[in-house]
Order: C-alpha cells, then structure tokens, then sequence
C-alpha cells in the first residue's frame, strides 16, 4: 500500500503563505499589464483558492495557521 504524501503543519503553513502571496502578486500584474476585468480577477483569484482548498481537502496540506488556533483541551476538566 503506497503511503499517502502528506505535509508537516509547519510545512503547510509556509507553504500556503507563499503561494497566497505569490498568486497575488502575480494578479496585481497581470491586471496592471492587461486590460483584465474586475470579474475576470476575482474568477481567476477564486480559481488560485479554489487549488488551496483542494490540496487541504485531499489532506495534503495540513494547516495549523501557525499555531492561532489550538485545539488543546489542557484546561478541561472532565
């Protein structure tokens, strides 16, 4: 059985920071070279998110978003 690629949390959240900022910057230029629609923008924005979503669905990726939101239940009493 081939074992399923699958990133460190810290991993992820690096990498999902570059590609969020390079995906924007390469939208801010292509609409300062084109003559690119403001609904053509938010298609192809939506399009790069969309990507995101689905590296996160298929588990791939594997986002801690730094650390913000924990889920330790360290101050639970049961």
């Amino acid at each position: 059985m081939k074992k399923k690629l699958s990133l460190p949390p810290l991993m992820s959240d690096i990498i999902i920071s570059c590609y969020l900022l390079i995906t924007l910057f390469y939208r801010f230029q292509l609409e300062n070279s084109t003559s690119l629609s403001t609904l053509h923008s938010l298609f192809l924005g939506l399009s790069f998110v969309v990507i995101l979503w689905a590296l996160i669905k298929l588990k791939i990726l594997n986002p801690n978003w730094f650390g913000m939101f924990n889920n330790s239940k360290k101050n639970t009493i049961h």
